[in-house]
């Protein structure tokens, strides 16, 4: 494996090897680019991954301190693990679903076709949808995405096939098993999905794309790429005149490195990313690194989300088949007499019996509960995808008494819902009881949103550098040479799920650094 000298201030440094560094560090070291890819969780192969939920999340989980503030419901159930992200090699592409899907036209341009709304942020992206589209592409080839580039879609299982059936009496007409980063068929040297259900816990098919056993091996095997697991940076510095010089970070042992670069990317997710740009602050960047619009850690997104689950009188076996095994697209059309700007969609969803009792109604306990978990064969189940309102007070900021083992300020989390977020949920909690009562569900049951997995904003795009933290490249409005490759660069947070649209700005922002590098710009 190459190593790089810590001295060698050629290197690209990334910060967060999942679905934005884990790619970005591939196609720059594809485009002869040294990179470094700082990851602090650890390295786990295929053979590591195991099939049981608690054990699973254990050994995937971020699970370091973080506070929790905020009106949201995940604030009570869950005051310590607001959001449910991985700590580990390839970040969250081992414990995403999946679903792939691109965002919509009006979703970049939220400003324009929702009006200004009263406690929202709400600002366009400067890039549009046709500037997007060829990177899409790109992404939907790289990852094998079903329903593109002539791949099939996966097979329905029996909880799609409820949705489906519901979903045709209310007379919904876009819905079917995904556009899925599961390879249906073989394909790139991957075998294709056995349909374990375990997709949460890591594919152990590696039919799954994820950065772990796709990029970050690529990159590898070109001999400019190196992963550094166990190795959580503390701080990026710069020099006098405002250039990121390099990052400081604590390896396996607990012992400060200082890794020089030429240029640095953090893509940590949207809540470590700014806390790492805010723990960055200095005498030049006394609120923080890149943060002279006192924008880093604020419009902080995690999807409008809930669930409805159903019971039948005959069995459903929903946890047979892959996680998340088909969609509804018909609600995230933007249509405000529904009473809410922006859409949501409903994706099928099982959980295994440990995360059910979780779940199901956080805390709660007697019969009414237990008759519930009783009938878990007989169920089926959604999850709502909604766009929620980007706002300047949910933020990220640094907790001013809690340390991490590092001595550094941890990340605390305030989020509350916008008025218009609690009424997409109820639109959709409607929708989903409708749905399974249409095919004679016996029971249904609304459950409140979990830990956040789509983490979005908090150092988003701007055409202005006093209304957002990156420009339209991902770049630091503030610095020539760093920039945010997560979903945290994301303006609006859209009615779908995030991954392909990182992905494929991450490819886009190779090519944008890959050129100036070229140049001599950085």
């Amino acid at each position: 494996m190459t190593t790089f000298d810590l001295n060698d201030d050629s290197v690209v440094v990334i910060i967060g090897s999942g679905a934005g560094g884990g790619t970005l560090g591939n196609e720059l070291a594809q485009r002869g680019a040294k990179v470094v890819v700082l990851e602090a969780g650890g390295r786990h192969e295929i053979a590591d991954f195991v099939n049981d939920e608690w054990a699973s999340f254990t050994q995937l989980a971020w699970s370091d301190t973080r506070t929790t503030g905020g009106s949201w419901r995940v604030a009570k159930d869950f005051p310590n693990l607001p959001a449910w992200i991985v700590k580990a090699v390839g970040g969250s592409t081992t414990h995403w679903a999946g679903a792939s899907l691109r965002f919509a036209e009006h979703e970049f341009r939220t400003r324009t076709h929702y009006g200004a709304i009263e406690g929202a942020n709400l600002a366009d992206w400067p890039i549009t949808l046709a500037e997007l589209e060829p990177y899409y592409a790109r992404a939907e080839d790289k990852m094998g995405v079903t329903g593109t580039n002539g791949i099939p879609r996966l097979p329905g299982n029996n909880n799609y096939k409820v949705l489906a059936a519901g979903a045709k009496k209310l007379g919904y007409k876009e819905f079917h098993t995904g556009n899925m980063a599961i390879n249906s068929e073989p394909r790139a040297d991957r075998a294709s999905c056995h349909q374990l259900g375990f997709c949460f816990q890591g594919c152990k098919m590696g039919a799954k794309w994820s950065t772990l056993y796709t990029e970050i091996p690529a990159g590898e095997e070109t001999g400019r790429l190196e992963v550094r697991p166990n190795s959580m940076a503390i701080r990026i510095e710069h020099d006098a005149a405002g250039r990121a010089t390099g990052v400081v970070y604590a390896d396996a042992e607990g012992r400060q490195q200082r890794q020089r670069a030429r240029v640095v990317s953090v893509a940590g997710n949207s809540i470590e990313s700014p806390r790492l740009l805010l723990n960055s602050a200095s005498a030049k960047f006394p609120d923080g690194m890149a943060n002279s619009s006192g924008q880093v850690g604020r419009n902080y997104m995690r999807h409008t989300t809930g669930s409805v689950y159903a019971v039948f009188d005959r069995p459903v076996h929903m946890y047979r088949g892959t996680t998340m095994a088909g969609i509804i697209r018909d609600e995230s059309r933007h249509d405000p007499k529904r009473g809410f700007a922006g859409g949501y969609e409903l994706e099928t969803l099982s959980l295994g019996v440990p995360f059910m009792a979780a779940f199901l109604e956080p805390g709660a306990w007697g019969r009414g509960f237990t008759s519930a978990m009783d009938a878990y064969d007989r169920m089926a189940g959604l999850w709502i995808v909604g766009e929620d309102l980007p706002q300047e007070r949910n933020r990220i900021t640094l907790d001013s008494k809690v340390k991490d083992r590092n001595g550094m300020p941890v990340a605390s989390v305030h989020f509350d819902d916008h008025r218009n977020d609690l009424a997409m949920r109820d639109h959709a909690y409607q929708q989903g009881r409708a749905l399974y009562e249409a095919v004679g569900a016996t029971r249904t049951f609304e459950t409140t949103p979990y830990p956040s997995t789509h983490n979005l904003g908090t150092n988003r795009m701007s055409a202005n550098a006093r209304d957002g933290v990156v420009d339209k490249w991902g770049k630091a409005h503030d610095l020539p040479n760093l920039y945010v490759s997560d979903g945290s660069q994301f303006t609006s947070g859209a009615a779908c799920n995030p991954t392909l649209t990182i992905v494929a700005l991450a490819i886009r922002q190779a090519e944008h650094i890959a050129g100036r590098m070229a140049r001599g710009e950085v």
